[in-house]
């Protein structure tokens, strides 16, 4: 599923350079952070939030190159957190 901000879109219906790509983030089981942006075909991970950061930017110019690069990635954090009732 892709989403697009309105800003996205030319007034006559182009798609344009994406403003935002999103990134949903879990926790690794062997620690670290896992990322995946939606809509895209790109994955990264870290050991840490800033080093999780750099591998997202990094990910991104390599996918949309310097030129369409979006200005904005937003990492979403999910936490599934099973406990007993």
């Amino acid at each position: 599923m892709l989403y697009f901000l309105k800003s996205d879109i030319s007034e006559s219906g182009v798609l344009m350079t994406p403003s935002e790509v999103v990134f949903e983030v879990t926790e690794a089981v062997e620690g670290g952070y896992d990322a995946r942006a939606l809509g895209y075909g790109i994955f990264t991970q870290g050991e840490d939030w800033d080093e999780l950061k750099s591998m997202v930017r990094d990910a991104v110019l390599c996918h949309f190159g310097e030129v369409d690069v979006p200005k904005v990635a937003r990492l979403h954090l999910v936490r599934d957190e099973v406990f007993a009732v």
